[in-house]
Formats: structure tokens, sequence, C-alpha cells
């Protein structure tokens, strides 16, 4: 792989769920809308539209305490058929720019635009083109961040939403890794955030203050991860395909659950051994499948991708939490649960600063 600099861009669109509810239902445009589980139900919140963070609900936030926070809000079950139409027409807005387009979910994407089909030397133009283009064919806005690598992409287009442009230059790496909390690097939730300031590590670069030996005894194999991204290192490339293995474990119960509860302490149980088989593997992976069958035998499985490679309990926990949200589990008896690990691959390296960026 050559060692010239890249120009990433990380599309991430703007509450998408929510959005796509207010885009087709025109009463609910200016009003909280929650998708995921409803107020009385044990479901959790899929996606909260801005006005309803407005009141801190978030994702994965159980529902009965959305409820609490914002008890005007419009609770709406998830309509995933939808979601993915028009993800479909984002992933093709997308191809029309590059041919190197990742995508983590039915929501974002990284893509390489080094080389684009514009022929332009700027990726921020290319970036700016790509959200204009995808509010003038979905109604729906996308925030972008432009930078050398995928790390700095994502937070990026964290930083100016909804509707934002951000553009991390390699003069201002450091400038933003100072004031970057922890919370923000990809693959630390709160446990990890935790154990992070126990350690008296609050921002990206107090990390560098720590050896690498130091950082894998307290972080496992994350730690060095951590160490690099504090450098403004990542040199994972964007990846149009992986390959699909899996590593999985499931359970069926000799009784029906029905309580949210006992099924969070399963799958405390299954992420514990699932963590267990992926260190023997020495393998981690990069998409979550949460299997379910209920009681009268209908099974579904919901999936979730990130752009950090997840091997840890905490984390398999985190995004299973997420992804109960857009089941019955809690309403309805289940007389199964599944969790799979796919995209699997060997424990990134990341390694090399990069130099230069043309925004």
């Amino acid at each position: 792989m050559s060692d010239s600099p890249r120009k990433i861009v990380h599309v991430d669109m703007d509450a998408f769920y929510a959005s796509v509810e207010q885009l087709d239902q025109a009463s609910l445009r200016g009003k909280p809308v929650i998708v995921g589980g409803l107020p009385k139900s044990r479901g959790v919140v899929c996606a909260a539209s801005y006005e309803a963070r407005a009141f801190g609900v978030h994702s994965a936030m159980p529902s009965s305490q959305a409820f609490r926070l914002c008890p005007h809000a419009v609770f709406i079950r998830p309509n995933f058929q939808r979601y993915k139409e028009l993800s479909s027409q984002i992933q093709t807005i997308f191809r029309n720019y590059t041919s190197l387009v990742e995508p983590l979910s039915l929501d974002e994407a990284y893509l390489d635009v080094t080389e684009n089909n514009l022929g332009l030397s700027s990726a921020t133009k290319v970036a700016q083109a790509i959200r204009e283009e995808i509010l003038q064919n979905t109604g729906l806005t996308a925030s972008a961040g432009v930078a050398p690598n995928k790390f700095l992409a994502k937070i990026a287009s964290d930083m100016d939403k909804p509707d934002g442009l951000f553009v991390i230059s390699p003069k201002r790496i450091q400038e933003v890794l100072s004031q970057l909390p922890v919370r923000r690097i990809p693959g630390i939730g709160p446990v990890s955030e935790q154990r992070c300031l126990k350690k008296g590590i609050r921002i990206a670069t107090d990390f560098l203050r720590h050896s690498p030996e130091q950082l894998e005894a307290w972080f496992g194999s994350a730690g060095p991860r951590y160490l690099s991204f504090a450098k403004g290192i990542d040199k994972r490339p964007v990846r149009p395909s992986r390959t699909r293995k899996s590593i999985s474990v499931e359970d069926t119960f000799g009784e029906d659950i029905s309580s949210l509860s006992q099924a969070l302490s399963m799958l405390d149980k299954l992420s514990k051994k699932l963590e267990e088989r992926l260190q023997r593997s020495k393998s981690s992976g990069y998409t979550l499948t949460l299997k379910v069958k209920y009681a009268d035998f209908e099974q579904i499985t919901r999936s979730r991708t990130v752009d950090w490679p997840i091997l840890a309990h905490s984390d398999l926990m985190e995004l299973s939490k997420e992804l109960i949200g857009s089941t019955d589990i809690g309403q309805r008896p289940i007389r199964l649960l599944g969790l799979g690990l796919s995209q699997l691959g060997v424990k990134s390296q990341l390694v090399l600063p990069f130099d230069a960026l043309d925004t």
C-alpha cells in the first residue's frame, strides 16, 4: 500500500431514523421524535431527533426514561425497510464519487477520495458536493468530516452537527486532539471512559504520558490503539468489502424469558463467552449481530457495524443494548438469544503519522 497522504471523508446522516420519519410525515417536523421502544415498554431508544436530544434523550436509553425526560415526544417503532431504501440511495451517491466506500451502517460510511471521479484535489469540495447531492435527492441532511485518516475523519464529522462539514488538516491534528475528551475516541464507551478517568486520562493527548506497555497493562490490546489515536495515527485503509467470517454464541432457554432484565443478564453471559472466543482466536470484529427467537418461533436478527475493532465484553454489551431497541425484547417472551461477531480480522496495528492533506 502506498504511503502517500490520503484524503478520507466520513459521512454521517443526521439523526437518520428520526429524520426519515420527519421527512415522510410533515406533521412531525420540528417536533421531538423518538424511534425505538414505546414509552410503556421495556424497549430502548434507537434514534432521537435533535428536538428530542435537546431534552437529554439519546440512543440506547430506556424508552421509559426518554418519556420522563420528554413526555411530549412522538414515539415511533422503527421502519427498517424504509431506512434501507433511503440508505441504498445514499450509498449509490457515494459511489458516484469513488469506488472506495466502506459502509459502517445504514447511515454512515467512510470514503477514500484521494483519487475521485470528479478529479478534484480538494477533499473538502468532494465532501460538500456529496452532502448537496444527498440533500437534493433524498431531502435529508448529512454531516461530514474530512481528514488524513479514518479516526480523525470520524471525529471531524461529529464536530459540526447537524448539517455540517468540519475539516481536520494535518496542521490542526494536535490542536484537536489536545481538546478531545476520551469519550469521543471510537471504542471508548462509558465503562472504558471511567477506567480512563481513574488513571487521570481525560483528553486524548493524556495517553501520550504513558508507555505502550503501561497502557496495555491497563486496557489490554486496546491500549496501544488508544496511544496511536492520541498521536493522530491510523493506517487502516477504507475497505470496500471485508471477508465474511464470524464467531457466534447462543443459548436456547429451558423456559421462555419475558423481562428485559432477564434478557440483559443472558446477554451479559453471552458477551463474556464471545469475548473468550475472540481472545482465543486473537481476533476482533466490526459487525455485531443480535439473534432473537421469540416464543412463537419467529426469528429476527439485528446488526450494527462500527469502525473500531470490537474486542471486549463491555463493547459487546453496549452495542447489544442499542440493538435491543429494535426488537420486542421485554414485550414478547423469547426462547433463544444469540450474539455473533463478523467482519473479523487480526488485531490491527496502527503505525506511521500522516503529513499532508489538500483541503
